[in-house]
Protein backbone atom coordinates (compact mmCIF):
# COMPACT_ATOMS: atom_id res chain seq x y z
CA UNK A 1 0.00 0.00 0.00
CA UNK A 2 1.35 3.65 -0.66
CA UNK A 3 -0.26 6.85 0.38
CA UNK A 4 1.32 8.55 -2.84
CA UNK A 5 1.26 8.21 -6.70
CA UNK A 6 2.36 9.94 -9.97
CA UNK A 7 -0.80 10.74 -12.43
CA UNK A 8 0.51 10.04 -15.72
CA UNK A 9 -1.55 12.38 -17.74
CA UNK A 10 -1.38 15.21 -15.68
CA UNK A 11 2.57 14.70 -14.89
CA UNK A 12 2.20 15.23 -11.04
CA UNK A 13 2.78 13.31 -8.57
CA UNK A 14 -0.62 13.04 -5.71
CA UNK A 15 -0.37 12.95 -2.00
CA UNK A 16 -3.19 10.50 -0.93
CA UNK A 17 -2.89 11.74 2.68
CA UNK A 18 -4.37 15.37 1.88
CA UNK A 19 -7.30 16.88 1.19
CA UNK A 20 -6.09 18.72 -1.65
CA UNK A 21 -3.73 15.88 -2.78
CA UNK A 22 -0.77 18.58 -2.57
CA UNK A 23 -1.39 19.82 -5.79
CA UNK A 24 -3.28 23.23 -7.07
CA UNK A 25 -5.44 23.34 -10.18
CA UNK A 26 -6.90 20.21 -10.70
CA UNK A 27 -10.55 20.67 -9.60
CA UNK A 28 -12.36 17.34 -9.15
CA UNK A 29 -9.17 15.25 -9.35
CA UNK A 30 -10.17 13.46 -6.52
CA UNK A 31 -13.23 11.80 -8.09
CA UNK A 32 -11.24 11.22 -11.52
CA UNK A 33 -8.73 9.47 -10.05
CA UNK A 34 -11.03 7.66 -7.53
CA UNK A 35 -12.96 6.40 -10.98
CA UNK A 36 -12.90 2.38 -11.34
CA UNK A 37 -10.17 1.20 -13.28
CA UNK A 38 -12.84 0.15 -15.58
CA UNK A 39 -14.02 2.70 -16.18
CA UNK A 40 -10.81 5.02 -17.12
CA UNK A 41 -7.25 4.18 -18.29
CA UNK A 42 -5.95 1.46 -16.27
CA UNK A 43 -2.41 3.14 -16.37
CA UNK A 44 -3.41 6.51 -15.08
CA UNK A 45 -1.91 6.02 -11.94
CA UNK A 46 1.76 4.81 -11.45
CA UNK A 47 4.01 3.70 -8.63
CA UNK A 48 6.26 6.70 -7.25
CA UNK A 49 8.95 3.65 -7.30
CA UNK A 50 8.58 2.63 -10.86
CA UNK A 51 8.57 6.00 -12.13
CA UNK A 52 11.58 7.40 -10.57
CA UNK A 53 13.43 3.99 -11.86
CA UNK A 54 13.79 2.55 -8.73
CA UNK A 55 12.89 -1.20 -7.88
CA UNK A 56 9.47 -1.53 -7.79
CA UNK A 57 8.13 -4.75 -6.36
CA UNK A 58 5.33 -5.48 -8.27
CA UNK A 59 6.27 -6.70 -11.25
CA UNK A 60 8.36 -9.87 -9.91
CA UNK A 61 5.16 -10.34 -7.64
CA UNK A 62 2.66 -10.34 -10.69
CA UNK A 63 1.47 -7.23 -10.79
CA UNK A 64 2.12 -4.32 -12.67
CA UNK A 65 3.23 -0.60 -11.66
CA UNK A 66 -0.32 0.70 -12.65
CA UNK A 67 -2.04 1.64 -9.50
CA UNK A 68 -5.74 2.08 -8.21
CA UNK A 69 -7.05 3.45 -4.88
CA UNK A 70 -8.68 1.91 -1.55
CA UNK A 71 -10.15 3.24 1.26
CA UNK A 72 -8.47 1.37 4.19
CA UNK A 73 -9.13 0.86 7.82
CA UNK A 74 -6.85 1.61 10.25
CA UNK A 75 -7.42 3.01 14.44
CA UNK A 76 -10.94 4.37 13.39
CA UNK A 77 -9.53 6.47 10.74
CA UNK A 78 -10.54 5.92 6.87
CA UNK A 79 -7.05 6.83 4.66
CA UNK A 80 -6.79 6.16 1.00
CA UNK A 81 -4.20 4.17 -0.29
CA UNK A 82 -2.90 3.10 -3.60
CA UNK A 83 -2.56 -0.67 -4.11
CA UNK A 84 -0.96 -2.50 -7.74
CA UNK A 85 -3.54 -3.56 -10.25
CA UNK A 86 -2.55 -7.46 -11.16
CA UNK A 87 -1.62 -7.68 -14.63
CA UNK A 88 -4.25 -9.43 -15.94
CA UNK A 89 -6.84 -6.80 -14.71
CA UNK A 90 -8.40 -6.01 -18.15
CA UNK A 91 -11.83 -6.52 -19.30
CA UNK A 92 -11.86 -9.34 -21.47
CA UNK A 93 -12.54 -8.66 -25.37
CA UNK A 94 -16.24 -10.75 -25.27
CA UNK A 95 -16.72 -8.17 -22.35
CA UNK A 96 -15.87 -5.13 -24.23
CA UNK A 97 -17.90 -6.27 -27.32
CA UNK A 98 -21.43 -7.36 -25.19
CA UNK A 99 -20.14 -3.38 -23.89
CA UNK A 100 -20.31 -2.19 -27.20
CA UNK A 101 -23.05 -4.12 -28.51
CA UNK A 102 -25.77 -3.01 -25.43
CA UNK A 103 -24.59 0.24 -26.12
CA UNK A 104 -25.23 0.54 -29.88
CA UNK A 105 -28.65 -1.25 -29.61
CA UNK A 106 -29.94 1.43 -26.98
CA UNK A 107 -28.93 4.37 -29.40
CA UNK A 108 -30.25 2.54 -32.70
CA UNK A 109 -33.82 1.70 -30.83
CA UNK A 110 -33.37 5.53 -29.27
CA UNK A 111 -33.21 6.55 -33.12
CA UNK A 112 -35.91 4.05 -34.56
CA UNK A 113 -38.52 5.82 -32.66
CA UNK A 114 -37.32 9.28 -33.20
CA UNK A 115 -35.81 10.00 -30.25
CA UNK A 116 -32.08 11.53 -29.87
CA UNK A 117 -29.47 9.76 -29.16
CA UNK A 118 -25.46 9.48 -29.04
CA UNK A 119 -22.48 7.77 -27.29
CA UNK A 120 -20.20 9.01 -25.21
CA UNK A 121 -21.27 12.27 -23.95
CA UNK A 122 -19.48 13.65 -21.04
CA UNK A 123 -20.83 15.82 -18.73
CA UNK A 124 -20.13 19.80 -18.49
CA UNK A 125 -17.53 19.07 -16.03
CA UNK A 126 -16.30 15.96 -17.36
CA UNK A 127 -16.91 13.90 -14.17
CA UNK A 128 -19.21 11.63 -16.11
CA UNK A 129 -19.22 10.26 -19.47
CA UNK A 130 -22.84 8.37 -20.58
CA UNK A 131 -22.50 5.24 -22.63
CA UNK A 132 -25.57 6.46 -24.64
CA UNK A 133 -27.11 9.64 -23.58
CA UNK A 134 -30.93 9.74 -25.28
CA UNK A 135 -32.99 12.66 -24.91
CA UNK A 136 -37.27 13.09 -24.76
CA UNK A 137 -39.25 15.24 -26.76
CA UNK A 138 -39.99 16.66 -22.89
CA UNK A 139 -36.46 17.61 -22.50
CA UNK A 140 -35.88 14.37 -20.43
CA UNK A 141 -32.26 13.06 -20.84
CA UNK A 142 -31.77 9.55 -20.03
CA UNK A 143 -27.74 8.62 -19.60
CA UNK A 144 -27.06 4.78 -20.13
CA UNK A 145 -24.33 3.75 -18.21
CA UNK A 146 -23.58 -0.62 -19.11
CA UNK A 147 -21.30 -1.95 -16.17
CA UNK A 148 -20.85 -5.34 -17.21
CA UNK A 149 -18.11 -5.70 -14.88
CA UNK A 150 -17.11 -4.36 -11.24
CA UNK A 151 -17.80 -0.98 -9.85
CA UNK A 152 -17.49 0.25 -6.79
CA UNK A 153 -20.88 1.59 -5.12
CA UNK A 154 -18.92 4.78 -4.00
CA UNK A 155 -18.33 5.54 -7.48
CA UNK A 156 -21.80 4.36 -8.72
CA UNK A 157 -23.13 6.89 -6.38
CA UNK A 158 -20.55 9.80 -6.93
CA UNK A 159 -21.07 9.69 -10.84
CA UNK A 160 -25.07 9.34 -10.41
CA UNK A 161 -25.22 12.29 -8.60
CA UNK A 162 -22.84 14.20 -11.09
CA UNK A 163 -25.12 13.08 -13.76
CA UNK A 164 -28.09 14.69 -12.00
CA UNK A 165 -26.86 17.91 -11.19
CA UNK A 166 -26.20 18.08 -15.07
CA UNK A 167 -30.42 17.06 -15.15
CA UNK A 168 -29.13 13.60 -16.70
CA UNK A 169 -31.06 10.76 -15.37
CA UNK A 170 -28.50 7.90 -14.70
CA UNK A 171 -29.71 4.34 -15.79
CA UNK A 172 -27.50 1.65 -14.92
CA UNK A 173 -27.22 -1.86 -16.37
CA UNK A 174 -26.32 -4.53 -15.21
CA UNK A 175 -26.49 -8.19 -16.12
CA UNK A 176 -25.30 -10.03 -12.56
CA UNK A 177 -27.66 -10.45 -9.95
CA UNK A 178 -25.37 -9.57 -7.62
CA UNK A 179 -23.68 -6.76 -9.06
CA UNK A 180 -22.95 -3.97 -6.43
CA UNK A 181 -25.00 -1.14 -8.65
CA UNK A 182 -28.15 -2.63 -7.46
CA UNK A 183 -29.86 -0.38 -5.67
CA UNK A 184 -27.59 2.29 -5.66
CA UNK A 185 -28.86 4.10 -8.26
CA UNK A 186 -31.71 4.02 -10.94
CA UNK A 187 -30.81 0.47 -12.77
CA UNK A 188 -31.68 -2.66 -15.01
CA UNK A 189 -30.26 -6.11 -14.76
CA UNK A 190 -30.57 -8.16 -18.47
CA UNK A 191 -29.22 -11.65 -19.12
CA UNK A 192 -25.71 -12.39 -19.99
CA UNK A 193 -25.83 -13.26 -23.24
CA UNK A 194 -23.13 -13.39 -26.59
CA UNK A 195 -22.95 -10.20 -27.87
CA UNK A 196 -23.89 -11.37 -31.48
CA UNK A 197 -27.11 -11.92 -30.05
CA UNK A 198 -27.13 -8.69 -28.69
CA UNK A 199 -26.13 -7.02 -32.02
CA UNK A 200 -28.91 -9.59 -33.59
CA UNK A 201 -31.49 -8.31 -31.63
CA UNK A 202 -32.15 -11.36 -29.55
CA UNK A 203 -34.95 -10.37 -26.89
CA UNK A 204 -33.33 -8.83 -24.13
CA UNK A 205 -35.70 -8.79 -20.72
CA UNK A 206 -35.96 -6.93 -18.33
CA UNK A 207 -35.15 -9.39 -14.71
CA UNK A 208 -34.65 -6.71 -12.24
CA UNK A 209 -35.16 -2.96 -11.66
CA UNK A 210 -38.49 -2.53 -13.10
CA UNK A 211 -42.09 -3.22 -11.32
CA UNK A 212 -45.41 -2.45 -11.28
CA UNK A 213 -47.49 -1.51 -8.17
CA UNK A 214 -50.35 -4.05 -6.59
CA UNK A 215 -53.19 -3.13 -4.47
CA UNK A 216 -55.32 -5.86 -3.13
CA UNK A 217 -57.51 -6.11 0.12
CA UNK A 218 -56.57 -8.32 2.78
CA UNK A 219 -59.27 -10.93 2.64
CA UNK A 220 -59.23 -14.78 2.79
CA UNK A 221 -60.29 -14.68 -0.59
CA UNK A 222 -56.98 -12.99 -1.98
CA UNK A 223 -54.20 -14.36 -3.71
CA UNK A 224 -51.61 -12.60 -1.49
CA UNK A 225 -50.77 -13.00 2.17
CA UNK A 226 -51.10 -9.97 4.89
CA UNK A 227 -47.99 -8.36 4.86
CA UNK A 228 -48.76 -7.06 8.67
CA UNK A 229 -49.09 -10.42 9.99
CA UNK A 230 -46.24 -12.61 8.69
CA UNK A 231 -48.11 -14.33 5.89
CA UNK A 232 -51.00 -15.73 8.86
CA UNK A 233 -54.37 -14.39 8.57
CA UNK A 234 -55.73 -11.33 6.65
CA UNK A 235 -56.57 -8.11 8.30
CA UNK A 236 -59.41 -6.65 5.99
CA UNK A 237 -57.16 -3.66 5.14
CA UNK A 238 -56.03 -2.25 1.76
CA UNK A 239 -52.50 -3.11 0.89
CA UNK A 240 -49.76 -2.19 -1.55
CA UNK A 241 -46.77 -3.64 -2.68
CA UNK A 242 -44.31 -3.22 -5.73
CA UNK A 243 -43.83 -6.46 -7.76
CA UNK A 244 -41.98 -7.78 -10.53
CA UNK A 245 -44.04 -8.43 -13.64
CA UNK A 246 -43.80 -12.11 -13.49
CA UNK A 247 -44.89 -11.81 -9.75
CA UNK A 248 -47.90 -9.82 -10.76
CA UNK A 249 -51.29 -11.20 -10.12
CA UNK A 250 -52.59 -10.95 -12.87
CA UNK A 251 -48.86 -11.67 -14.45
CA UNK A 252 -47.80 -8.69 -16.63
CA UNK A 253 -45.65 -9.08 -20.09
CA UNK A 254 -42.15 -8.78 -20.08
CA UNK A 255 -40.55 -5.50 -19.91
CA UNK A 256 -37.77 -5.39 -22.77
CA UNK A 257 -34.58 -3.15 -22.97
CA UNK A 258 -36.45 -1.28 -26.34
CA UNK A 259 -39.66 -0.09 -23.73
CA UNK A 260 -37.55 1.37 -20.94
CA UNK A 261 -35.36 3.12 -23.81
CA UNK A 262 -38.19 4.36 -24.92
CA UNK A 263 -40.72 5.12 -21.81
CA UNK A 264 -37.82 6.39 -19.43
CA UNK A 265 -36.97 8.90 -22.47
CA UNK A 266 -40.97 10.33 -22.76
CA UNK A 267 -41.44 9.77 -19.02
CA UNK A 268 -44.23 7.07 -19.31
CA UNK A 269 -41.82 5.18 -17.07
CA UNK A 270 -40.08 7.18 -14.06
CA UNK A 271 -36.96 6.32 -11.86
CA UNK A 272 -38.20 6.37 -7.61
CA UNK A 273 -36.38 5.42 -4.79
CA UNK A 274 -38.24 3.78 -1.92
CA UNK A 275 -36.48 3.52 1.88
CA UNK A 276 -37.00 0.58 3.84
CA UNK A 277 -39.26 0.76 6.95
CA UNK A 278 -37.17 2.02 9.58
CA UNK A 279 -34.15 2.97 7.64
CA UNK A 280 -33.96 5.68 5.48
CA UNK A 281 -30.54 5.00 4.42
CA UNK A 282 -31.29 1.84 3.27
CA UNK A 283 -33.86 0.88 -0.09
CA UNK A 284 -34.84 -0.10 -3.61
CA UNK A 285 -34.36 2.13 -6.75
CA UNK A 286 -36.21 1.22 -9.23
CA UNK A 287 -38.01 2.53 -12.95
CA UNK A 288 -42.00 2.00 -12.55
CA UNK A 289 -44.83 3.28 -14.53
CA UNK A 290 -45.41 7.24 -14.19
CA UNK A 291 -49.15 6.43 -13.14
CA UNK A 292 -48.09 3.71 -10.71
CA UNK A 293 -45.92 6.15 -9.07
CA UNK A 294 -48.77 8.92 -8.68
CA UNK A 295 -50.82 6.33 -7.20
CA UNK A 296 -48.89 5.12 -4.90
CA UNK A 297 -48.14 9.08 -3.72
CA UNK A 298 -51.97 9.40 -3.10
CA UNK A 299 -52.11 6.24 -1.21
CA UNK A 300 -49.05 6.72 1.43
CA UNK A 301 -50.20 10.79 1.08
CA UNK A 302 -46.97 11.61 -0.33
CA UNK A 303 -47.47 15.58 -1.16
CA UNK A 304 -43.41 15.69 -2.29
CA UNK A 305 -42.07 13.19 -5.37
CA UNK A 306 -40.67 9.69 -3.58
CA UNK A 307 -36.39 10.78 -2.99
CA UNK A 308 -34.50 9.68 -6.21
CA UNK A 309 -31.21 8.47 -3.89
CA UNK A 310 -30.07 8.78 -0.45
CA UNK A 311 -27.55 11.58 -0.22
CA UNK A 312 -24.37 10.00 0.64
CA UNK A 313 -23.03 6.65 1.08
CA UNK A 314 -21.27 5.73 4.11
CA UNK A 315 -17.93 4.38 2.23
CA UNK A 316 -17.35 8.09 0.72
CA UNK A 317 -15.88 9.22 3.77
CA UNK A 318 -11.91 9.49 3.71
CA UNK A 319 -9.54 10.42 6.45
CA UNK A 320 -6.58 12.67 5.66
CA UNK A 321 -3.39 12.39 8.00
CA UNK A 322 -1.64 15.10 6.22
CA UNK A 323 1.81 12.85 5.57
CA UNK A 324 4.95 13.44 3.62
CA UNK A 325 4.80 10.86 0.91
CA UNK A 326 6.45 7.65 0.94
CA UNK A 327 8.16 6.98 -2.32
CA UNK A 328 9.41 3.07 -1.69
CA UNK A 329 7.81 0.27 -3.40
CA UNK A 330 6.10 -1.70 -0.94
CA UNK A 331 4.52 -3.92 -3.07
CA UNK A 332 4.68 -8.29 -1.63
CA UNK A 333 6.08 -6.65 1.63
CA UNK A 334 5.13 -4.05 4.44
CA UNK A 335 1.39 -3.06 3.31
CA UNK A 336 1.52 -0.66 6.59
CA UNK A 337 0.82 2.89 5.90
CA UNK A 338 2.03 6.04 8.26
CA UNK A 339 0.08 6.96 11.27
CA UNK A 340 -0.99 10.99 11.62
CA UNK A 341 2.63 11.31 13.47
CA UNK A 342 4.25 10.03 10.96
CA UNK A 343 4.92 6.74 12.46
CA UNK A 344 3.80 3.40 10.82
CA UNK A 345 1.15 1.58 11.93
CA UNK A 346 0.06 -1.96 11.60
CA UNK A 347 -1.19 -2.76 8.38
CA UNK A 348 -4.48 -1.38 7.45
CA UNK A 349 -7.83 -3.32 6.79
CA UNK A 350 -8.95 -2.88 3.37
CA UNK A 351 -12.68 -3.28 2.31
CA UNK A 352 -13.62 -6.67 0.55
CA UNK A 353 -13.42 -6.36 -2.97
CA UNK A 354 -16.84 -8.48 -2.89
CA UNK A 355 -18.33 -5.45 -4.89
CA UNK A 356 -18.58 -2.65 -1.74
CA UNK A 357 -15.27 -0.18 -1.47
CA UNK A 358 -12.64 -0.44 -3.93
CA UNK A 359 -12.39 1.29 -7.00
CA UNK A 360 -9.95 -1.16 -8.11
CA UNK A 361 -10.14 -5.04 -10.03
Amino acid sequence: MANGVWHTEYGIEINLSKPDLGVDGYPGLLQEIMTSVSDRNPQLLECLAHHQGKECASEAGGKSPWMFLRRARVGGRSPLVAAHLPITHKATSAESAQHKATKERIVETASRCGLDAETEVSTGNRRTISDALVAGPGGIRIGWEIQYHHISPSSVHRRSVNAVHHEITPLWVAKDRTASLIDRAPWARVDDMPWKDITDGKEMVIRGGYRYLRVWKCVPSSDRHCPLSEGVGHCSGIHADWFLPALCQPERKPVYIEDLVLSSATGESVPVYLPNRGNGRAGRHMWVPTDDCELWRELVEEKEPLPIAPEQEEDDRITFAEQEIDRTCRAGGSSAIPGPSGIWDSPPVVSPCRGCRCSGP
